[in-house]
């Protein structure tokens, strides 16, 4: 260790991934102090994953009122108030801060308000203080990334959506990726009329191509109006309303839309501007991430980086991972690694997505033609007395050659836990064939993924049944469905990933 250190590590930033190694090093002894000028819990509290997942709560009740007489209730007229939901999502927020800065305290954890800069490899300037230790890790995270057009100073960001005053009448949505295509659906179920514009064909690039697109099809029938192969080009204010002119695939003007609000979802870049990263020679990737190794080590041997900082997968559950990671590395003499190709992922879309591992495009990638698909599209029991389509589908990515599962993807209720063990069963290696041998919870989503058939020599993807129907209990009458429906989804990891 350094002699005469201030701390045995110093961390900057108070998001997931620097609280987890704050406490981690500090449960083990070492001396921790935690630098963060914002809220105590960063973006995945205050402005990112746990507020948002919070809105898409509070929305999905719309299609559960919507619902609810086709399942024998009776009720007057729904209300909403936007005000209230607000509310109630700021309390959940201090709380959650309240909780992580408590903890912090009862770590030992020295927590210091303000922006840190480094001065050296081993130095740290908050204010006026020299603040030093042997490590130093940042995990500042990353910030909204507005487009280079003009008038973007009357569009809103993320980080402002998340505490409108009003909910607007129309809105127009920039982007494709999951800030932005969480965000429709939200405004979406809540009653407001919504545009989507993206340079894609499909929401979520890097998702797998069977998922975008079944999402895409259920949000258009649900009345997002999805803008595809379109770029902005400038957003004009006349009065109370927003003009955006629009660029269509070919470059040519293509007719604007307007809405009182214009959400800029365009993406995030890594927080890194004024860190005083120049005086330390740490190296930058190509969109001013710190790169870092395997390990999460920056080019200076004492700096490291965990989180959306290093521009590696901006979700909370990467954080995590990686800020345990470097605590067993750095100071328990653990070499340990992410895969991140292993993080499970869930979207607060409707209807809800999840996925872990690879999809369909990226394993034909790096496995070539040795890949099969299974494809369902199953009906859920809401929709079998509602007659309303969920877009519900699940899917199945495999390495033919060793049958092992590459990707398990699903669209539907319940997606985000669904997901949560089929993480287990690919972090485990899991086969086509344990799939099949594995009886799953009737009648639910996740049992569609263990009942999918064989895949069709030289087709694409396999094709599986509906959910079977719901035997009667007995004594019930032979046509009664009595079991409920599958559980509506909770709070979902939301994806930083752009």
């Amino acid at each position: 260790m350094m002699a005469g250190a201030d701390f045995d590590l110093i961390v900057l930033g108070a998001g997931a991934g620097g609280l987890r190694a704050a406490l981690l090093a500090a449960d083990s002894g070492r001396r921790v102090a935690v630098i963060e000028s914002g809220r105590v819990g960063g973006a995945r509290v205050a402005r990112g994953g746990l507020p948002k997942a919070l809105l898409a709560i509070g929305a999905g009740f719309a299609e559960d009122f919507a619902a609810a007489e086709a399942f024998g209730w009776q009720a007057g007229a729904a209300g909403f108030d936007w005000a209230r939901l607000m509310a109630a999502k700021n309390a959940e927020i201090t709380r959650q801060e309240t909780a992580a800065t408590l903890a912090l305290r009862e770590a030992g954890v020295t927590l210091i308000e303000g922006r840190g800069r480094l001065s050296g490899p081993r130095a740290v300037v908050v204010g006026e203080r020299v603040l030093t230790a042997p490590v130093l890790l940042i995990a500042t995270g990353s910030r909204p990334a507005l487009p280079d057009l003009p008038g973007c100073d009357h569009a809103v960001t993320t980080t402002e959506a998340l505490d409108l005053m009003q909910l607007p009448r129309r809105a127009v949505v920039l982007g494709g990726g999951p800030h932005a295509t969480e965000f429709a659906c939200i405004f979406n179920a809540l009653g407001v009329e919504v545009t989507q514009v993206m340079r894609a064909q499909a929401p979520l690039p890097g998702f797998d191509p069977d998922l975008r697109a079944g999402l895409a099809a259920a949000m258009e029938a649900r009345g997002v109006r999805l803008v595809r192969g379109h770029q902005p080009l400038a957003i004009e204010r006349d009065g109370a309303l927003n003009r955006v002119l629009l660029a269509g695939p070919g470059g040519d003007k293509a007719a604007p839309v307007e809405a009182e609000l214009v959400l800029a979802a365009t993406g995030r870049v890594p927080d890194t501007a004024g860190l005083g990263l120049e005086t330390t020679g740490v190296a930058l990737g190509p969109r001013g991430g710190i790169a870092v190794d395997a390990y999460s080590r920056s080019s200076v041997e004492s700096i490291w980086a965990v989180g959306d900082v290093t521009d590696r997968l901006r979700l909370t559950p990467a954080a995590l991972a990686e800020a345990e990671a470097f605590v067993h590395t750095a100071f328990d003499g653990c070499p340990t690694a992410v895969e991140h190709h292993l993080v499970p992922i869930a979207l607060a879309t409707t209807p809800a997505l999840a996925c872990v591992g690879l999809g369909e495009d990226e394993a034909r990638r790096l496995y070539g033609g040795g890949v099969e698909t299974h494809l369902a599209r199953p009906r859920t029991l809401r929709e079998r007395l509602t007659g309303r389509e969920s877009g519900a589908l699940v899917k199945l990515v495999v390495d033919r050659d060793e049958d092992r599962v590459l990707g398990v993807h699903v669209l539907g209720p319940g997606a985000a836990e669904i997901i949560g063990g089929f993480a287990v069963a690919l972090q485990c290696g899991a086969t086509k064939a344990q799939f099949d041998a594995t009886l799953g919870v009737h009648p639910t989503l996740a049992e569609a993924l263990l009942t999918l058939p064989p895949a069709v020599p030289g087709a694409a993807s396999g094709s599986g049944p509906d959910l079977p129907p719901v035997a009667a209990p007995p004594g019930a009458a032979p046509d009664g469905e009595t079991a409920a429906p599958p559980p509506a989804v909770a709070e979902p990891i939301a994806a930083e990933r752009s």
